[in-house]
């Protein structure tokens, strides 16, 4: 599987496909309720997903407006992105306004992190408008290790790339870890803090027996189902070299045209089935095809959705390989592994057939790419996901906050459990995962744990703002039909 990172200023944001999507208000409300992260529910959050942005359409209760994240609706006229929303009209699903809004349900224009036509990441966000003397920022630099006084974290051990027999320890009054999913835990467990008969199998000394660290591990699978375009209107012209060089050309010079927008610009969020309380199923669209990550050219025109279920329930982990903090650690994500997550999975194919089969894409529909006609039995589903499937990219929760015995951090501080001088603010304490991308919602939880770490007054909680719930006796709410048939 492939599974890269952000192993650059700004992390991931520089390098993602750019769609902003908080995630569904219940999601906060089961952190704060249900899984032991107090003081993070939607009503606690919205501030600060609010504070975070700086929407170009404008902000209301919902969404800011003065904010240090750029975010654009996008708004490329292709008669695709038209169409895939009529389709999920017809086949009886609602229409959103605004997916980060009210409403998360339904068929809508998707928001990007984009400003004047550029990639809005976190470095551009955050760092770039700080005086160049504010910050000492060391590039091609890894951190091996934490230091610690007893059970005091004073620090952190470095190693220049450029310059490997170089270590340099790092002291500081308090050290904040922003490592993400995959080397927030790593770390910890290199520096002893872990499940003792873990480190003891890989001859790392404990410090603090945390059983939490590296487990818990939750990811988005997702599949492609493609469909070839009968008429010219997708990427597949612009993605040739001259073509792609005069847009390049034209972006230079204007920020503007098909190189100004990641063309994920249309999406949805629907239930499978009945009794779900809200959107277990994403879907981005894409008016292209995208083969192994895009590393693959597509042979011609068509069109695909990126579609997955939300709450998976296959847990993973993160596990040391060695004591060498340059040997990758093993990341087991365990997709696939409940009964629940395939019937979702195979629930996303069948529900997106559907999809393309309505009206609104009898104008485009050419024959289907993938999975293919010849793939309809469960069996040939589960082969086909089983062979295709990839990750979205949302690697998190790995070291969780809440106050069970396998959690790794404290909601309340951000301070790791049984350390002084620590603390942890990445994807990796999200308690469970969220329905939806992951980078609005590190970028709020980032800028809530600012608060608690400089010991302001947090935001005012949101009271009495609530969002769109539809009747879960219903899996589509403007169709007589009530499940998948």
């Amino acid at each position: 599987m492939y599974w890269p990172r952000g192993r650059v200023l700004g992390g991931s944001l520089s390098l993602n496909a750019m769609v902003y999507i908080r995630g569904h208000a219940l999601d906060y409300d089961r952190w704060s309720n249900q899984e032991g992260a107090s003081g993070w529910s939607y009503e606690d959050c919205l501030p600060y997903f609010k504070h975070t942005e700086r929407r170009e359409s404008g902000g209301n209760q919902y969404r800011g407006d003065s904010g240090h994240l750029g975010v654009w609706t996008g708004n490329t006229p292709n008669p695709l992105f038209d169409a895939f929303i009529e389709a999920g009209s017809q086949a009886g699903y609602p229409l959103s306004e605004d997916l980060n809004g009210e409403q998360q349900e339904g068929f809508c224009r998707m928001d990007l992190t984009v400003s004047g036509g550029e990639r809005c990441s976190a470095s551009k966000a955050w760092l770039r408008p700080l005086p160049s003397d504010s910050l000492d920022i060391k590039t091609n630099t890894m951190v091996t290790r934490l230091i610690f006084d007893k059970k005091q974290c004073i620090g952190a051990r470095t190693v220049n790339r450029l310059q490997p027999n170089g270590e340099t320890d790092i002291h500081a009054n308090e050290v904040i870890l922003c490592g993400g999913a995959i080397n927030s835990p790593q770390i910890l467990l290199l520096s002893g803090i872990g499940d003792r008969k873990h480190l003891d199998d890989v001859g790392i000394r404990t410090l603090v027996n945390s059983p939490g660290v590296g487990a818990n591990l939750q990811d988005h699978l997702e599949i492609y189902v493609q469909q070839k375009c009968t008429k010219p209107i997708t990427l597949y012209t612009a993605q040739q070299y001259l073509p792609m060089a005069k847009l390049g050309i034209q972006w230079f010079l204007s920020k503007n045209g098909l190189c100004s927008t990641s063309h994920l610009e249309a999406g949805a969020f629907i239930r499978s089935r009945c009794g779900i309380p809200h959107p277990n199923i994403q879907f981005h669209f894409l008016p292209s095809l995208v083969v192994d990550h895009g590393r693959i050219p597509g042979s011609c025109h068509g069109y695909q959705a990126h579609v997955g279920p939300m709450r998976p329930t296959s847990v993973g982990s993160i596990r040391l390989k060695s004591q060498n903090p340059f040997e990758h650690p093993i990341i087991q994500p365990n997709y696939l592994q409940t009964e629940n997550d395939r019937e979702e999975m195979r629930d996303a194919v069948k529900l997106t057939r559907e999809i393309f089969a309505q009206s609104a894409f009898d104008d485009f529909r050419g024959d289907e790419i993938a999975p293919g006609e010849s793939v309809r039995s469960d069996e040939e589903l589960d082969e086909f996901i089983r062979q295709k499937a990839d990750s979205a990219y949302h690697p998190s929760c790995s070291c969780k906050m809440g106050n069970d015995d396998q959690s790794v951090v404290d909601p309340s501080t951000m301070r790791v459990h049984g350390i002084d001088g620590l603390r942890i603010v990445d994807a990796s304490v999200m308690p469970s995962i969220i329905s939806g991308n992951l980078n609005a919602p590190v970028l709020m939880m980032a800028e809530k744990a600012s608060d608690m770490i400089l010991g302001q007054t947090p935001l005012s909680p949101a009271k009495g703002i609530s969002v769109k719930v539809f009747d879960t006796r219903t899996q589509r709410p403007n169709s007589r039909m009530s499940a998948l048939q």
